[in-house]
């Protein structure tokens, strides 16, 4: 009988849905899947802060795209093929030159993303979510060095501390031993 309520749970009204990520949680870069009763499971990308901001989005017919020979190291497997992309974006006269990758494709992924990237900064400046994410970044690391300098210096003030009793021991040793009546061997 429990099996047959759960079975009718799952045949319920129309209206519960649920989100379903197995019994050992996602696998890196999997998506979770929204489970509704009477349909197919259809794939429901979940937000999270890895996804990154939400950015103006890019016409293709709005850009430019050419394909120029690598630079840097590598020689000849860099140097002779045309795998770095130069990507203009013509209303804002924005350009993006990416070469991080031997693959033209991957290259031009990420051509487009550091280019919608400095676009949404180009359009909105400051209220800009890719700006605000690196003011964020750059403040967490002024705290970090701020925290280890600090620490830096309570290690070298404990270390003058040690330094400093341990002179004074030795000072009243020798004190002790330079005393009448004390025997030297």
């Amino acid at each position: 009988t429990l099996l047959m309520s759960a079975l009718g749970l799952l045949r319920g009204p129309a209206a519960l849905a649920r989100v379903c990520s197995g019994p050992w949680g996602l696998a890196l870069g999997e998506k979770r899947m929204l489970l509704s009763p009477g349909g197919a499971a259809t794939a429901l990308q979940v937000a999270s802060k890895r996804d990154g901001p939400a950015l103006l989005p890019l016409d293709e017919s709005e850009l430019e795209e050419q394909f120029v020979k690598g630079h840097g190291p590598g020689g000849q497997a860099t140097n002779k093929t045309s795998n770095c992309v130069v990507l203009k974006h013509v209303p804002s006269g924005l350009v993006v030159k990416c070469h991080q990758t031997r693959s033209v494709d991957q290259n031009r992924k990420l051509a487009r993303k550091i280019l919608q990237e400095k676009v949404d900064v180009f359009y909105n400046g400051e209220n800009s979510p890719v700006l605000r994410e690196k003011r964020e970044a750059e403040k967490k690391k002024q705290e970090r060095k701020k925290r280890a300098k600090e620490t830096l210096e309570k290690k070298k003030l404990l270390k003058e501390l040690r330094e400093s009793s341990r002179n004074a021991a030795v000072g009243r040793t020798a004190d002790a031993d330079s005393l009448p009546g004390s025997t030297q061997a």
